[in-house]
């Protein structure tokens, strides 16, 4: 007999990263999803929601949380995840996966985690980063998107110290990255055919790559970030261009990349200019390097529903449980 399956229960599951995950734990061998949550669609069909899924569950949305789980998934917008694990007593033999930005990031530099008002401990869970302390950890806080591609471009260097000069990204994302509900922005008439910038050198995300940089370079003076977000105008994925001084020649930058990701089976360095479409609908993520005269251009990209934000949710579940890193996991991508 194998190993039982872990439970899981998903809180906010009619959103688009809340559908993501369903699809995502319905196809992983090992895990079982108990119970979806949304206070919007309670008593509806999953498939009511997710039209893709019919076929695929009979489950509904409910309103109250099962507690018969092994881990609990919270993909509630920003601020509510705070607010229903105060309101709602959690047993603590549950393991925690937040999605949202709640427990990313404590407000103090050097900081890798975050404790809620309950004294949970949640571990930043990038697992480029830290994989081994995820391993042996209770609660997660889940990377942000843009984060996610960022940090990728820019772990190596950081390791190594080189980061000594300000950091200049450049990122597009897909109008899922907004989330479901719409707003004046996100609509197919106003997104189609169009660009624009939006949260200029302020973005939130910016907060968790600076502490993350902070630890990997303690003794350092942390160089400023420049990023600059866009909106596209297609569905789903983040292309980010990350450039900066750097003494490495380009054959020393590519050795120092494939080295840092070769036990990581999600991230890959490809020797031409990547498409975006190479990573939507995977868990990839696919860093291209280049040097122009003195700066290193790193180009990252990933699908933002998955590695940014579901599929990293797994990926961190299967860590936890001691499950292989990949499951449920090798996901195929659009291609065309």
């Amino acid at each position: 007999m194998g190993n039982p399956k872990v439970k899981a229960g998903i809180i906010g599951g009619a959103g688009y990263t809340g559908g993501e995950l369903l699809r995502l734990l319905l196809n992983n061998p090992h895990a079982e999803l108990v119970f979806v949550h949304s206070k919007s669609q309670a008593g509806k069909s999953v498939h009511a929601a997710h039209a893709d899924l019919l076929g695929e569950t009979e489950l509904h949305f409910s309103d109250s949380f099962a507690q018969e789980v092994d881990v609990l998934f919270l993909c509630v917008g920003h601020g509510e995840a705070k607010k229903f694990l105060a309101e709602n007593n959690i047993p603590e033999t549950v393991k925690i996966i937040d999605l949202s930005q709640d427990f990313r990031w404590n407000g103090e530099a050097g900081k890798a985690q975050t404790i809620d008002v309950n004294g949970r401990d949640f571990i930043y869970g990038l697992p480029e980063l830290q994989r081994e302390t995820i391993q042996q950890a209770q609660h997660i806080a889940n990377p942000g998107c843009f984060a996610t591609a960022i940090q990728l471009a820019l772990l190596p260097l950081a390791t190594k110290g080189l980061i000594q000069d300000e950091v200049h990204v450049s990122g597009i994302t897909g109008s899922t990255g907004a989330g479901q509900s719409l707003s004046p922005t996100s609509h197919y008439s106003w997104r189609s055919g169009n660009i624009s910038n939006y949260k200029v050198l302020n973005h939130q995300h910016l907060n968790e790559i600076r502490r993350t940089l902070h630890e990997l370079q303690p003794t350092q003076e942390l160089p400023a970030i420049h990023f600059v977000p866009y909106r596209g105008p297609f569905t789903r994925g983040i292309l980010c261009t990350s450039y900066l001084p750097c003494s490495l020649i380009i054959e020393e930058a590519r050795e120092l990349y494939s080295s840092y990701y070769s036990t990581h089976p999600f991230v890959w360095i490809s020797n031409g200019t990547p498409d975006l479409k190479q990573v939507v609908n995977t868990n990839k993520c696919i860093l291209y390097l280049e040097k122009q005269g003195e700066m290193l251009v790193i180009t990252s990209m990933i699908d933002n529903l998955l590695k940014g934000a579901s599929g990293q949710a797994v990926q961190n579940m299967n860590l936890l449980f001691g499950l292989e890193e990949t499951a449920g996991l090798r996901l195929k991508s659009s291609g065309f």
